[in-house]
């Protein structure tokens, strides 16, 4: 059995997060021994840990600082007092800290990997946690394999590391089945009557592009296209999101409800799924939408075409703009049978996605890693 370890910032309420937990969840446990370990002991997404994974933590809270602290110390010091087991392999899930401090690993005997989530479309979000991108270019060269979640962030990456050749595409890790029986569930807290609903699922913060979608929803509503739209989650801008509202004089049609631990029934259960991002990295939520099968309108965002195919075979792509994200709602909402059609493409894609597909490729990439 060969052990693997998983370290991650925290077990917060984002999608890397959630996706880590559903990989260490389903990988065979009889082929794996699997730890997931955090720098700091928080997150949502701990409580959704299977028993038999092993957890551990370095920090009990949080502090501001540790992209810092990690910048300043040597990887193999960090790697010394970070990581205090020896394991077949050890991977850091997220870019920065983690990837620093497994990155420090001096056993030639351990195979390292890292994961990409976001594109790193600059020198300044390359080298974070790293002491500069000198550095960063070396530690990465370190890891046998180097894993991204779209052919974007895998492009982003390469050109500028300049690295090549051990760099790969695999999709997130969804629950499809448990997704599926979740969405099930009664919403009681929203009014599905007969109004057009719009959802989104994500932190509400600026990459989301949530202003962008709440200047649309204004614009839509003054032109008459009747709808609401909800947004579940939490983050650093949602009074200054829910303070806009009020001034527009929408804040009964443009709702933030919050964290919701059961997101998906409220998914399923809406006429339209939006992601308005600036930026995003393979959106765990938009793939989520289509095992559901609700329709998808994206900005044209990394991973949105792999996702939504490059000629919206399966759901709208749209610029990556307020105006784009105007237009794309304003033909659901007006196109006859557009909506019915992106309804049943979204049921067909969503099952390319599946728990068995996406865990399979990891465990493949696993024993056949040099």
């Amino acid at each position: 059995m060969k052990k693997v370890l998983f370290l991650i910032t925290n077990l917060a309420h984002g999608g890397a997060e959630r996706v880590l937990v559903n990989l260490a969840n389903n990988l065979d446990k009889e082929k794996y021994d699997v730890t997931v370990q955090t720098i700091f002991d928080e997150g949502v997404n701990r409580k959704y840990l299977s028993p038999n994974i092993h957890y551990k933590s370095v920090f009990s809270r949080s502090f501001h600082g540790i992209k810092y602290i990690t910048a300043i110390l040597p990887a193999p010091v960090l790697h010394k007092l970070f990581i205090k087991e020896t394991y077949d392999f050890e991977i850091a899930y997220l870019e920065g800290p983690p990837a620093k401090i497994i990155g420090g690993c001096t056993d030639r005997n351990i195979r390292l990997l890292s994961w990409i989530h976001i594109e790193l479309l600059s020198n300044k979000v390359f080298a974070e946690g790293f002491r500069n991108v000198r550095e960063a270019k070396k530690i990465y060269q370190k890891f046998s394999k180097i894993v991204c979640v779209s052919n974007t962030v895998k492009q982003c990456f390469e050109r500028i590391s300049g690295i090549y050749g051990n760099v790969e595409v695999l999709y997130n890790t969804n629950e499809t089945e448990k997704i599926r029986e979740l969405a099930s569930e009664v919403a009681e807290d929203l009014d599905v009557d007969d109004i057009f609903t719009i959802c989104s699922v994500a932190k509400i913060e600026d990459s989301k592009g949530y202003d962008r979608l709440l200047e649309v929803h204004k614009r839509l509503i003054d032109e008459g296209y009747l709808h609401k739209i909800i947004l579940i989650g939490v983050g650093s801008k949602s009074k200054k999101l829910e303070e806009c509202a009020k001034v527009y004089g929408v804040s009964k049609s443009f709702q933030l409800i919050g964290f919701r631990d059961n997101p998906y029934k409220y998914v399923a259960k809406s006429d339209l799924y939006v992601c308005s991002s600036r930026r995003e990295g393979f959106s765990t939520a938009v793939t989520e939408a289509l095992v559901l099968g609700t329709p998808v309108v994206s900005t044209e965002c990394s991973g949105a075409k792999e996702l939504l195919g490059d000629n919206d075979e399966y759901g709208l792509v749209v610029e990556n703009s307020t105006e784009g994200i105007y237009w794309g709602l304003k033909r659901m909402l007006q196109e006859p049978g557009l909506l019915d059609h992106y309804t049943r493409q979204a049921q067909i894609r969503g099952t390319y996605f599946s728990r068995e597909k996406t865990v399979a490729a990891v465990e493949n990439m696993l024993e056949n890693i040099e």
